[in-house]
């Protein structure tokens, strides 16, 4: 019983080494990756923020069409209505 124990002891040890081993080696080939993906995940960040908010985007595109166009005075006041009557719902 003492043989087999010392076996599996040892067959532990190797295999806790083998994934000590393999752990690195994967931190190794995943570092170059590291910046793109996590470009990546902050404009999937951006995406899923924009489709949950779609009113301040459109609240920003009429803010900079209200500065240069005489139309954009009036979307202004629609887009506040808009969002206040939103907001009584």
């Amino acid at each position: 019983m003492r043989d087999k124990s010392a076996k599996l002891a040892k067959r532990r040890e190797s295999l806790v080494a083998q994934a000590t081993l393999q752990r690195d080696l994967l931190t190794e080939s995943i570092k170059p990756w590291l910046m793109p993906l996590t470009l990546a995940d902050q404009g999937l960040s951006i995406l899923n923020f924009v489709r949950k908010h779609p009113v301040l985007i459109l609240g920003g595109v009429l803010l900079s069409v209200s500065r240069s166009n005489p139309l954009g005075k009036y979307l202004r006041q629609g887009l506040v209505t808009w969002m206040a009557f939103r907001n009584l719902l």
